[in-house]
């Protein structure tokens, strides 16, 4: 912690700012430790404060052991104005995607530096992750795995995709987990083809497509993990089609990571395959996402990414193929990239699954 404090500090003065602070629950969790859903983050070129109210002050006194906990009251936006103005803060910088209009106001009304946005400050800390992080998703991911597991085994004729995904969600915490760590997807049959969709009560029946896409939270870190698999039987060559061209996809994506690469070209690996099959407009999305604190963080793998890939980095690698009406495909991994391509945090077989 005292080393992420110590490099945002070194940013601060690259950008010349005297401050930079932050209300956001994952940054405010990366500098000092504290998994809670309110607090406040004031790092200067020298110091460095926490703030919460009194529901937090015990847990962060267990957690927060990097700067000075000062309990507040009242709205903490004019809490944080007041210590900036304290602290003399003359240049404040701040993430504008992750503070609303409000917040920034209510900071503005007490506090009457200039306001500077550093969209970049927590971004480019976080984008790398420490072996105790990469560990921490390594075990996430392991847990998600045998969670998976362990509902394809669960998986019988006139079980719901809404049944499915609760038996998911008391697994991870029945396992440790702290929770989800987002809605799971999971879906049968020709609702498969809906890339978020969200789980209902269609029943298993032979002949279905089985799309589980899912995660947990373990130690404050994420995993995320989708497969795909068939129950009695495929629905038809049309489908194998797909899953091949799917995997093929996934798989072409996986070798072309490695330090260096943008992150644009490999979503074009994938892609290309994808369109030269003739379902490029069935894949829709980008090809993956970074992995952390929050499950959708830096960097994004897409056709518009400009980020150049850099060992450390963990990212999903998911392409899909979604045929409405009829039913999809999504193959996705999570992977750390190291200093010669990357390995699979979720190193289960993507051979096709047929679950009696």
């Amino acid at each position: 912690m005292k080393d992420r404090i110590r490099e945002l500090q070194r940013y601060l003065v690259s950008q010349e700012c005297d401050a930079f602070f932050s209300l956001d629950p994952s940054n405010n969790a990366y500098l000092t430790g504290f998994h809670g859903t309110t607090s406040a983050v004031i790092v200067t070129r020298n110091d460095a404060a926490f703030l919460c109210d009194f529901r937090y002050t015990e847990q962060a006194r267990q957690q927060v052991a990097v700067c000075a906990i000062h309990e507040v009251s009242g709205s903490m936006a004019q809490r944080v104005g007041e210590f900036l103005t304290q602290f003399d803060a003359r240049q404040v910088g701040f993430d504008p995607n992750t503070l609303t209009v409000s917040q920034l106001e209510g900071i503005q009304e007490h506090c009457k530096s200039a306001f500077i946005r550093l969209t970049d400050a927590m971004t480019r800390l976080r984008m790398l992750k420490s072996t105790p992080e990469i560990n921490r998703i390594r075990e996430a991911a392991a847990l998600a795995e045998r969670v998976m597991d362990n509902l394809h085994a669960a998986c019988r004729t006139g079980i719901s995709e809404r049944e499915l995904a609760a038996r998911l969600t008391y697994a991870f915490l029945e396992q440790g987990a702290e929770g989800n760590s987002f809605d799971p997807i999971v879906l049968f049959g020709a609702r498969s083809s809906l890339p978020h969709g969200m789980p209902g009560e269609n029943t298993l029946e032979p002949g279905d497509i089985v799309l589980i896409d899912m995660g947990c939270v373990l130690e404050g870190y994420c995993s995320d993990i989708t497969r795909t698999c068939v129950f009695g039987e495929s629905p038809g060559a049309w489908f194998d089609t797909i899953y091949e061209t799917t995997l093929r996809a996934q798989e072409a994506a996986l070798a072309a990571i490695r330090p260096g690469a943008f992150a644009r070209e490999v979503d074009a690996v994938a892609r290309e395959i994808i369109q030269d099959a003739g379902y490029g407009k069935y894949f829709g999305h980008g090809l993956g996402h970074g992995v952390g604190l929050e499950v959708h963080e830096a960097p994004r793998l897409n056709a518009q990414s400009e980020t150049v890939l850099e060992a450390g980095m963990v990212v999903t690698v998911e392409p899909g193929i979604y045929l409405p009406g009829q039913g999809g495909v999504r193959i996705e991994d999570l992977v750390v990239i190291t200093e010669t391509g990357c390995e699979r945090l979720t190193p289960s077989s993507k051979a096709l699954k047929v679950l009696t």
